[in-house]
Parts: structure tokens; C-alpha cells; sequence
């Protein structure tokens, strides 16, 4: 059969990703207490194309997927990379994988366990230069306004938030670490299930450590500027304000 996408393009233009957008597709992550988790993934994965071909092979996409499947982890990211970028015949691939990760949660007073979720991506980009990879988490806190506690005679306006964290690493990490490092900088953190001795300790506790959304982002700046093994990171909060009909927002980019 005559292969359509190795045929000559004439227009001489360069297409830096081509590939499949939006793939549900069940992975496996590693997990600390549970060795590994499969979960289900949205994934992205493009590759470069030159000007004098007319197109890529989509269906290799999901060849490679198909054997790398239960080995996708921050351990095996750039071979994965690797072998996209090989089997399509590419100077360049790329790779988006989005996933929910579940971590089991302890309520602080009644000890009430239930399973939380966190929004998690790997975001990855390989090239004859090298490879360049990023782990995100998004993790949803509560935050108090310090504001509002000093000015008010009684009570203090509270929100939830979400605060996305990326990071570039130069050792293996654990997604929960960071998880932990961002709920311990906000006021207080989110929990799926909480009895009423719980719901009395968490608003006490934030109501306790009020904090601007500058101060999260600062906080977890500030951790994170204390361990080597992270080179580069974004961190970036949203509060979905409960008294105003806006949000507030702060971003901060290690340079």
C-alpha cells in the first residue's frame, strides 16, 4: 500500500508538533505507600515534522503508548521520549500526560480516612540537545485573610484555593512530598472526609494562620529555594474569593 505521510511536501514548512491530542488512555504511576497506582490519563504526545515530509504516522502514537503503559513514571520519562522520537522518525518529541493521583488522608482528630484527589501532570520534551521534563500537582487548600481577621469584631472570611505547582528536578522525587510541602503552606488543607471534631480543628487551625494568596506562593518559594534538587519551579495560587466576585491570584517563577 502506498504510504501517504512519507510522500513529499512541496511547500517547504517545518511543523514543530504534530500527533494526537486528547487521549483517554489507563497508566500506571509509581505510589510510595502502595508501590504503584493506575490511573486514567489524558495524554498529548506530538512530534516534529519536516518541511519534505507530507505527514506523520498517528497510529505509531499509540504503539508506543501501548508498550510503555505501565512504565510511566518519572524514573522512565526520557526513555519514553526516547522512543517516540525514534519510532517516528522525529528531531524532536513531546509528551502532555495529565492524571487524577490519589493519596489516602487521615482527619486530624477522629482519624477518619478517606482518598483525596490531586490534578498531576508530566510534561516532557525530547531532542538530540537533551531532554527537558516537568512534574506538576494541583492541590486544593483554604486559606484565611489576614485582613479580614484584624479588622472584623468577630469571624474572618475563608476560602478554598488551588495552588499548581511545577517543577524541574534533578533526582528522583515523590509526587506526595510536594503535595504535603504546599498543604502545610497555605492555612489549612482539604480533606474528603471530615467529622465534626475535624471541622472544628480545621477552621480553628486556619483561623489561626491567616495568609495572603502572596503569602502561600512565598512560602512554598521559600521551601522549595532550600532543596538543591529543584532547579527551577513555578508556583502559581488561585483563591476562590468567598466575599468578592473576583479571585485572587499570585505567580512566582524561579529564574
Amino acid at each position: 500500500m502506498i504510504d501517504i505521510q512519507n510522500l513529499k511536501d512541496d511547500r517547504n514548512i517545518n511543523i514543530q508538533k504534530v500527533g494526537v491530542k486528547g487521549l483517554k488512555y489507563p497508566i500506571v504511576v509509581l505510589d510510595r505507600s502502595h508501590g504503584t497506582q493506575p490511573v486514567n490519563a489524558t495524554i498529548n504526545m506530538y512530534v516534529s515534522l519536516r518541511h519534505h515530509f507530507k505527514g506523520t504516522h498517528m497510529s505509531r502514537f499509540v504503539e508506543v503508548l501501548n508498550e510503555i503503559r505501565e512504565q510511566v513514571n518519572i524514573r522512565t520519562f526520557h526513555t519514553i521520549l526516547e522512543k517516540i522520537r525514534v519510532k517516528l522518525h522525529a528531531e524532536a518529541a513531546h509528551i502532555e500526560i495529565v492524571f487524577p493521583y490519589f493519596i489516602e488522608k487521615t482527619a486530624p482528630r477522629s482519624s477518619a480516612k478517606s482518598l483525596m484527589e490531586y490534578h498531576c501532570e508530566f510534561t516532557g520534551t525530547c531532542d538530540q540537545s537533551g531532554m527537558d521534563f516537568v512534574v506538576g500537582m494541583v492541590v486544593p487548600v483554604t486559606t484565611v485573610c489576614p485582613c479580614s481577621k484584624e479588622i472584623s469584631a468577630a469571624g474572618a472570611h475563608n476560602q478554598r484555593g488551588i495552588v499548581t505547582v511545577r517543577v524541574r528536578f534533578r533526582r528522583f522525587f515523590w509526587i506526595e512530598d510536594i503535595i504535603k510541602l504546599i498543604e502545610e503552606s497555605a492555612s489549612g488543607e482539604v480533606y474528603s472526609l471530615l467529622k465534626r471534631v475535624d471541622e472544628k480543628y480545621v477552621t480553628e487551625r486556619g483561623y489561626d494562620n491567616p495568609l495572603f494568596v502572596e503569602d502561600v506562593v512565598r512560602n512554598i518559594a521559600d521551601r522549595l529555594n532550600r532543596d538543591a534538587n529543584f532547579p527551577w519551579y513555578s508556583v502559581e495560587a488561585e483563591n476562590f474569593e468567598s466575599i468578592h466576585n473576583h479571585n485572587a491570584y499570585a505567580y512566582i517563577e524561579k529564574e
